[in-house]
């Protein structure tokens, strides 16, 4: 029984050990060196079937000790405490459970951004960049209003904002959670004198020749794929951001009907692709009467990005 404040102290962390979800790291790393903590760590993951199991290790281990580099660490003992190691057994049983790595450790990059994640939002892509790439290359400088239709965590909108000093720009999201999380990262980057929200499905409230630009990373994969998706996706992304129904293709029927009532003459669309889906998402905007279209590649050389203009 505890019989003085040490006596509770350690009673107390006795019991958060017990509790853990992850004792069972806890365990295993009891009395290891960091580099032979990074070792194990890197055959659980790779065990789990995470193949970047080194990169996330590094990742994992250096989010704890930041802001000590995780080389000074591995050469001097000191500078890795037990509660880091407790600390990293904390994140790392979570990625174990294929969890994202972005929501592990709440924020991933995108662009030169770095944005909030959670549950309710999409994992920014690096993929997702060719978008941002395509729009600046089609666009000056000069003032715009842009939108961005089913905006999630804002990765494109900010990006491009980012970017083009004198634009401001719109997200939409049917999500409350979602538009929660994206103004937030527009408070996080220092564009929310630039940047606002709105709870809407796609560009209906909106009105008639409002928008100089208008881009979407809408849900566009196929239904019954769904099932099939890696764990970090299907079990923990939000299913509003990924189905695109039977064929893929409902979100982009819906946006690109509106398309011609919502651009100015002139204006810009671009949207985000499955890599199989160009052939089709182009013929949907060129019988909706839209011009100039034409599909770009991701590094990968996998078609990524749709683009045109009304």
């Amino acid at each position: 029984m505890a019989t003085g404040p040490f006596d509770r102290l350690v009673d107390a962390a006795r019991s958060g050990f017990d509790a853990a979800d992850h004792k069972p790291l806890l365990e295993a790393w009891q009395g290891l060196s960091l580099a032979q903590l990074r070792a194990d760590l890197i055959e659980r993951l790779l065990a789990a079937g995470i193949d970047e199991a080194a990169d996330e290790a590094r990742f994992l281990i250096s989010h704890v000790l930041a802001p000590v580099p995780l080389a000074q660490a591995l050469a001097d003992p000191a500078l890795f405490s037990w509660q880091q190691a407790e600390a990293v057994a904390a994140l790392a049983w979570r990625r174990l459970q294929r969890v994202p790595l972005s929501q592990v450790l709440g924020s991933q990059p995108f662009w030169t951004l770095d944005l909030a994640v959670t549950p309710d939002v999409l994992t920014p892509r690096a993929d997702t960049e060719t978008l941002v790439e395509a729009v600046l290359a089609e666009t000056g400088s000069g003032a715009a209003r842009l939108v961005d239709l089913g905006t999630g965590s804002g990765a494109i909108l900010l990006a491009l904002l980012s970017e083009r000093p004198a634009w401001t720009g719109l997200g939409v999201d049917l999500s409350d959670a979602a538009l929660a999380v994206a103004t937030g990262n527009a408070v996080r980057c220092g564009l929310a004198n630039r940047a606002r929200f709105l709870r809407g499905r796609w560009g209906a409230g909106l009105a008639g020749g409002s928008v100089d630009i208008l881009v979407s990373n809408p849900p566009y994969i196929v239904s019954d794929v769904l099932a099939g998706l890696e764990p970090e996706v299907r079990d923990h992304e939000p299913a509003l951001a990924l189905d695109g129904g039977a064929d893929g293709l409902d979100a982009y029927r819906d946006i690109i009907a509106d398309l011609p009532r919502l651009l100015v003459p002139g204006g810009l669309f671009a949207f985000e692709i499955g890599h199989d889906q160009g052939e089709a998402v182009s013929a949907l905007a060129r019988e909706a009467g839209l011009v100039g279209v034409a599909v770009k590649p991701d590094l990968a050389g996998l078609d990524r990005v749709v683009i045109g203009r009304r």
